[in-house]
């Protein structure tokens, strides 16, 4: 695989970012995310509409910790695709710090979503930004939702019934 390079427009993150002039409430959460490799291990999807710098799990962390948030919601970049390895990752290496929202194609299974459900993945990714993403029929989202209904109602053992 050929090196993955940034997009020569792309801002890396602050070496040193400044702390907050004020103390976030008790709890706070960092409600949307991302983590960005790095390629070398998680490489950017060929599909991709960007190249950013790499910034994985542990930069993320690090700033969580910095500016004073209790916890994150990881959200899957665009950049990745629907390889959701990255954010799945740190969502399992931050344990209950971190939940995490998937980007999944019509292909998605039932136990790929239930595998990313344990890691901490509470919700998929509906992108309609352009400039991202490629358009995508609507019964494609019909379909993954009929899925991930699926998956709920397992894991709150209100089905018993197949999980493919």
């Amino acid at each position: 695989m050929s090196e993955q390079v940034m997009d020569a427009d792309w801002l890396v993150f602050h070496p040193n970012p400044k702390k907050p002039d004020f103390v976030l409430p008790e709890g706070a959460v960092d409600a949307h995310c991302h983590v960005f490799g790095p390629s070398p291990e998680f490489p950017f999807a060929p599909e991709r509409k960007y190249t950013p710098c790499n910034a994985g799990k542990d930069k993320l962390f690090e700033l969580r910790d910095h500016l004073g948030f209790s916890r994150n919601v990881i959200v899957q970049a665009t950049c990745h695709g629907k390889d959701n390895r990255a954010m799945v990752d740190a969502c399992r290496a931050a344990g209950e710090l971190a939940r995490g929202v998937a980007s999944v194609g019509a292909d998605v299974t039932r136990e790929e979503l239930a595998e990313m459900h344990e890691a901490g993945v509470r919700g998929v990714r509906f992108n309609f930004v352009k400039r991202l993403v490629d358009a995508t029929p609507k019964e494609v989202f019909i379909g993954i939702a009929e899925k991930i209904s699926g998956i709920w109602l397992v894991h709150r053992g209100l089905f018993r019934g197949r999980r493919s």
